[in-house]
């Protein structure tokens, strides 16, 4: 039922009230399953229960409990404690129509290194994308952090059955809901496509190897992100008893880690967070686990067996990944060469090191850039942790058979005079037409990339292929590495950085994680 103010939707789990806002049908705090509070904290995601009367979707839900980031930097968002709370599996929806048209399905899973983010960020805000690709636009929450990725199951004796992907099952939850809903607002259940960002992308990349995620999307866009975060058991299991003694508790102490406060578990999260960016250079001690039942084996392995077979991918980074981290972080900053060579020997294989710095001190040189340990450390960890792992992921889909695009965002934000470069996240605005003065500039060029990308993408969302009119013919990624380079004037390049890949040509990347 549509009037001129309102709309109301009946879904299978019961009528929502939305309301009307800049000529798309708006619903906001949809819950897609039962609040996880009480005994359900740690708990697989339940089916939300149908509920009575009409219910108000007019404002977010709350979001995952969260502590602020490690390391903050231009552009990212406050999370308001106010609005967070553990009964947090909301989605929220954007359509241009209430009616039969089946227009494709964008489904977003936001980032923030699996402990901050929300769908409900100001800059991820959903309508214009909806309405400029005349599609249906889903954001959501899940479980974060100790919430969402604790694994419990083995400390606990399987008291507490929580493997430590307790936060991908919201996700395919809340997948499941949208494919058995979206009709009613105007969307085809039969073409879903998952997108998201660092996180959001990693998450998908796991989704693509996940067999509870088969046929629950049928595309998949993964923006700095890939299929290699993910921890081995035993490594998992080792963080959740360090995380556990924190509050002078043991696995069988069951009822204890129960009883625990949202916000002691959240200070215990950054008390285990503080010690492990100290001693093993990790951002967040919480990521997705191969457990051997939710994630069976590593992702990437179980894509290139074929769980991801007729699902096109299109998968990019921007140039400047960690750029943000290294002006934001003193350390990063006035890194010398004894600095360098240690925190790339704990984060990697001691006896690939030497060879890997030589590569990447010739590269830069022969670019013409800074070879300090600094700009060594940050471009190695930009490939080591965003841009290899893509190329492996868009690779082994390619080898599968299935039509694959890469891309590489090379605009330089104005922020900080410049120094941040194509950082981490700076694309998000332009891609859903929430430009941001400070992050992104103003002005006819920055806006025509922004037409630009989010022409390509619902394009994508429409047929698997994101060539458009705005932006021309987006080749396949194939044997010529062929790469559409998104920046004032978008172009396609044969094997951009191609130095930089075949320096990891040989080397395997499942051991890499979260920095």
């Amino acid at each position: 039922m549509v009037s001129k103010n309102q709309a109301i939707v009946s879904t299978k789990s019961g009528k929502l009230e939305g309301f009307i806002e800049n000529d798309l049908y708006v619903f906001k705090g949809i819950p897609y399953a039962v609040p996880p509070i009480g005994t359900l904290r740690w708990m697989p995601p339940q089916t939300v229960k149908p509920w009575d009367g009409v219910r108000p979707a007019k404002k977010y839900g709350s979001y995952a409990p969260q502590n602020p980031m490690p390391v903050a930097a231009p552009g990212m968002p406050v999370f308001e404690k106010e609005l967070q709370d553990e009964d947090c599996l909301f989605l929220n929806i954007w359509t241009p129509g209430l009616d039969d048209a089946r227009r494709p399905v964008m489904f977003w899973i936001h980032g923030g290194a699996f402990i901050i983010g929300s769908g409900t960020e100001p800059f991820l805000e959903g309508g214009k994308l909806a309405k400029r690709g005349d599609i249906v636009l889903v954001s959501i929450n899940y479980r974060l952090g100790a919430f969402g990725f604790l694994n419990l199951k083995e400390i606990t004796g399987g008291k507490i059955l929580a493997t430590g992907n307790e936060g991908l099952l919201d996700q395919i939850t809340a997948l499941e809901w949208v494919h058995n809903n979206i009709a009613a607002f105007g969307g085809n259940p039969d073409n879903i496509t998952v997108f998201g960002f660092s996180a959001g992308g990693m998450s998908i990349g796991n989704l693509l190897g996940m067999p509870l995620a088969h046929g629950k999307f049928h595309k998949a866009i993964n923006r700095s992100g890939a299929a290699n975060i993910v921890g081995p058991l035993e490594d998992m299991v080792r963080i959740s008893e360090e995380y556990v003694r924190i509050f002078n508790l043991k696995g069988k102490d069951v009822d204890s880690l129960r009883n625990l406060k949202t916000q002691e578990l959240l200070d215990g999260q950054q008390q285990l967070g503080n010690k492990l960016r100290e001693t093993e250079y990790r951002m967040t001690p919480f990521q997705p686990v191969v457990d051997g039942n939710v994630i069976p084996e590593w992702p990437i392995e179980a894509i290139r067996k074929g769980s991801a077979k007729n699902i096109p991918v299109l998968a990019g980074n921007t140039l400047d990944e960690m750029k943000a981290m290294t002006a934001m972080e003193p350390a990063m900053r006035n890194m010398d060469e004894a600095g360098m060579v240690k925190r790339l020997n704990d984060l990697l294989p001691p006896e690939m090191v030497p060879g890997l710095i030589k590569n990447y001190r010739d590269i830069l040189k022969k670019r013409g850039g800074s070879s300090s340990p600094s700009d060594i450390l940050g471009t190695l960890n930009v490939d080591l942790m965003f841009r290899i792992p893509t190329i492996r992921l868009v690779e082994t889909q390619r080898d599968a058979g299935m039509p694959v695009y890469n891309y590489l965002f090379t605009y330089k934000s104005p922020a900080m005079g410049g120094i941040l470069g194509a950082m981490h996240g700076s694309d998000n605005p332009l891609l859903f037409g929430n430009l941001d003065a400070q992050l992104n500039g103003t002005g006819p060029e920055v806006e025509n990339l922004a037409l630009k990308i989010q022409d390509s993408c619902a394009a994508f969302a429409r047929t698997g292929d994101p060539s458009c009119e705005s932006i021309g013919k987006w080749p396949v990624y194939g044997a010529k590495r062929m790469t559409m380079m998104l920046d004032k004037n978008p172009r396609v390049e044969v094997a951009p950085y191609e130095d930089e890949r075949k320096a990891w040509d040989k080397i395997d990347l499942l051991f890499t994680r979260p920095i």
